[in-house]
């Protein structure tokens, strides 16, 4: 008997451990998931080459480089000539929206992700956001998840013929930083092929200092897991 074929997915793919994990999850639950990463004018953008490392290590079905240019807009730290926040408390993560914060971003990462999945035939958009660990981000939360899955099946072609549900899944929205890395490391991703840094040096090597790399370390040492992150200091 022929074993019965994958349902394709799209994964909003980053090169960061949230976006890793995620990938792995996808392909668990077993869809053919077809990577997709976006080269928005990032600070970080060396992110991008720890993306093509993942999607090969964890066996993506494709992988696709979309460019934009988000730094026409700026207004962001990570798209703007403006500093990078470091050796902020938790307390301040929570409670404040970051200069990190890019405008919009997600919204535009999921409509590239939607038109993708429209040419693929897929129905089914992964994304690693948190709203736990989040840093203050107001479209890391279930009701921009929830209103966007909304949007995707008013304004595709399937969503109108019927052919098909546009589902959102954001599997890690509710897992501490400790749960991602545990269920990263179960399902077999080397954390070590990830970046999670804002401000890394050309080699790769994380700040240490920025939110990103504070939860990063800090969900290694609640997992009581070796943390293989190169940090510059």
């Amino acid at each position: 008997m022929e074993p019965s074929p994958q349902l394709p997915a799209v994964v909003l793919l980053s090169g960061g451990l949230d976006s890793a994990t995620t990938l792995a999850l996808a392909r668990e639950r077993g869809f053919a998931a077809h990577a997709l990463s976006v080269d928005y004018g990032q600070r970080h953008r060396i992110e991008l080459e720890a993306a093509r490392r993942v999607a090969l290590s964890l066996g993506a079905a494709s992988h696709r480089i979309v460019r934009i240019d988000l730094r026409a807009i700026g207004g962001s730290a990570l798209t703007a000539d403006l500093p990078v926040p470091v050796g902020r408390q938790a307390q301040e993560m929570a409670h404040e929206i970051p200069s990190t914060y890019v405008p919009a971003r997600n919204t535009v990462l999921l409509a590239l992700a939607l038109g993708l999945a429209e040419t693929l035939g897929a129905f089914d958009l992964f994304i690693g956001a948190n709203a736990v660990d989040y840093s203050g981000y107001p479209d890391c939360r279930p009701e921009f998840m929830a209103a966007f899955q909304h949007l995707a099946n008013l304004a595709t072609k399937a969503g109108v013929e019927g052919t098909g549900t546009f589902r959102i899944h954001a599997p890690l929205m509710s897992w501490s930083k400790a749960e991602i890395i545990t269920e990263g490391v179960r399902l077999g991703v080397d954390f070590s092929r990830t970046i999670s840094c804002y401000q890394p040096d050309e080699t790769g090597r994380a700040c240490g200092q920025c939110d990103s790399c504070t939860l990063r370390k800090a969900g290694f040492a609640e997992a009581q897991l070796p943390d293989p992150t190169r940090y510059q200091v």
